[in-house]
């Protein structure tokens, strides 16, 4: 220091101590260690349970953003059914879309849910392998008096995958819907969708869309986007119910020969189909199991609902890849604006059962073929003297059952569950699939439209068709100014 005699000590790395008494002994440190390495296991737990939370908001919060989406069909289904119905009839289409999707809810709450974790194994509902089915598991976490029915704390997802299943159910209700505008009984509709979206779509999916699925492990089924489960069940449900409604006064000459009945807006039905697109997204989105939950199948890698690996990735390649190949096969084929918007909703469909394991320019084929397809369908349909109104059963049906038998034909030997040696996929176990689902979906629906026909609440009086429907069941009309009206040439 400045001003300063006195010598600057410094410790040199070779200053050595005089005795071992003066070296520092490391027992006196390891209380520190001791401390160090508890501050640091303190600070990890803390940051453990802040990612395991974080990770926890993520799941909660990716199948709620689900639910908003999947609601994008049901407006799409409205538009595009009010739009597909003459405007005598539009508020009617609408009416009876909306009321089937508010009367879905509680029956879906109260026994629809109860059905998917009961009864994966057959009707006995015996408990499955993975230890997530039967009697008792289903009562435990599905029952309306049960803690994961309600708000809780302690569960982060029933809710949230409660709700993706009711858009699931009112999906197929709306499936439904279109097909049997302009003549069905409000009445009798909803007691249809009830029984279609609370009891025989869920017990689809309760087989051949859960881990312990009869159809899965014994068979080796597959159908990661559900065209099976939601769309071919819906489709052939509503087969059934055709044959006993009966067509529309005016669509069917004496001689067989059918006259085309149009909508009152096209443009309305095609922005429609573009929201039910819009909202497939979410649908997809909800087909996916997010890794790192405690019911996660993963703790890095995101999961078909049957715990085989899959991403968002290669889902979104082949859903835009089939989207296109949908639109482009039935452009081709007919030129007609309603067909080719119906072909990308086709397209999707008729990859959707392997979205998660198509090569891309195959999930573009797959689309092309069953799109390019889907208009003859509904031709064939139509000389039988089957009157679909929008193509609800080419569409949903017969492109569902199409994606179903494609895996069969190009993804056979994959694994159809998590796990090793376990079974594999097959053409003849998507064959038994397809199988199923046809008969599950048709036989409900034609045997309950018969004894709704039998009671007379299936048909409005052919008076009221005439009329219109909005004139007699609806107190409104949807256009009090008027519109050019579109009416039959029996009319």
């Amino acid at each position: 220091m400045e001003g300063s005699s006195e010598p600057i000590s410094v410790i040199g790395a070779d200053q050595k101590p005089d005795t071992l008494d003066d070296m520092p002994s490391f027992g006196d440190r390891e209380p520190h260690v001791e401390t160090d390495i508890s501050t640091l296991a303190e600070a990890v737990a803390q940051l453990q349970a802040s990612s395991a939370a974080t990770n926890t908001i993520f799941a909660e919060t990716y199948y709620f953003l689900s639910i908003p989406l999947m609601v994008l069909i049901h407006a799409g289904f409205l538009a595009y059914e009010m739009g597909a119905s003459r405007s005598k009839n539009a508020l009617a289409s609408g009416i009876k879309n909306i009321l089937a999707f508010a009367m879905i809810v509680p029956f879906f709450y109260f026994i629809g849910w109860w059905i998917y974790w009961a009864f994966p194994t057959g009707l006995t509902g015996s408990e499955g392998a993975m230890g997530i089915s039967g009697f008792g598991y289903a009562t435990g976490i599905a029952a309306p008096w049960s803690a994961f029915m309600g708000p809780n704390l302690d569960d982060k997802s029933s809710g949230v995958f409660f709700g993706a299943f009711v858009l699931f159910a009112a999906t197929t209700a709306s499936i439904l819907s279109g097909a049997l505008i302009e003549r069905i009984r409000l009445t009798g509709f909803v007691v249809l969708a009830i029984v279609l979206g609370a009891f025989i779509w869920i017990l689809a999916a309760a087989w051949g869309w859960h881990a312990d699925g009869w159809l899965v492990t014994q068979w080796g089924y597959h159908d990661f986007g559900a065209a099976g489960v939601v769309h071919m069940i819906a489709g052939f449900f509503t087969l059934g119910v055709l044959l006993n409604l009966g067509p529309r006064v005016g669509k069917f000459n004496p001689d067989g020969s059918a006259n085309q009945i149009a909508g009152h807006s096209m443009p309305m039905t095609l922005i429609g189909l573009m929201l039910i697109i819009a909202g497939f997204w979410g649908f997809l989105m909800a087909c996916v199991i997010v890794p790192g939950e405690a019911w996660s199948w993963s703790t890095t890698m995101g999961a078909t609902i049957y715990g085989t690996p899959m991403t968002l990735s290669g889902m979104t390649f082949n859903t835009i890849m089939g989207f296109a190949g949908g639109i482009i096969g039935a452009w081709m084929v007919t030129r007609d604006p309603f067909w080719m918007m119906s072909g990308a909703l086709g397209g999707i469909i008729s990859c959707a059962a392997g979205l998660d394991v198509w090569y891309p320019p195959m999930a573009f084929a797959i689309g092309f073929i069953g799109a390019s397809a889907m208009p003859f369908v509904a031709s064939l349909l139509e000389r039988r003297g089957i009157d679909d109104a929008v193509g609800a059963f080419a569409v949903h049906g017969f492109l569902g059952m199409w994606g179903l038998l494609a895996v069969g034909i190009a993804a056979q030997g994959y694994p159809a569950l998590a796990g090793e040696a376990v079974v594999t996929t097959s053409f003849l176990g998507q064959l038994v699939g397809a199988v199923t689902m046809g008969l599950l979906g048709f036989v409900p629906g034609y045997l309950v439209s018969l004894i709704l026909k039998l009671t007379g609440q299936l048909r409005v009086p052919p008076e009221v068709e005439i009329l219109g429907l909005d004139a007699v069941k609806v107190p409104s009309r949807a256009y009090p100014e008027g519109i050019n009206a579109s009416v039959s040439p029996a009319e």
